[in-house]
């Protein structure tokens, strides 16, 4: 039997280990209490990814076409975020 593949933010939790500053991880707690750290955690890695991904999009994009003005790169994450929230899920990168 094959082994199920997820995308980013699908699939069952599983545990990690994850080193952080004590500092950071407690101001974490400070602000989300112990019960939402790990969807703190979770939320937070996902933004990362998908500025990542929009990254490689634009990486991809000007290595095709030229430099992207910083207002159209603006433009572009914005148009990104707007498509990721009404499809909630995550776009492929290539």
């Amino acid at each position: 039997m094959a082994e199920a593949t997820y995308s980013i933010g699908e699939g069952p939790a599983t545990r990690v280990s994850l080193s952080l500053p004590e500092g950071t991880a407690e101001a974490i707690r400070a602000r989300v209490g112990k019960r939402e750290f790990s969807a703190f955690i979770t939320e937070a890695v996902e933004r990362e990814l998908r500025g990542q991904v929009l990254d490689e999009y634009l990486a991809d994009y000007e290595s095709r076409k030229g430099p992207v003005s910083e207002s159209a790169r603006q433009r572009a994450r914005q148009v990104f975020d707007e498509v990721f929230a009404e499809e909630a899920e995550w776009p492929a990168a290539g």
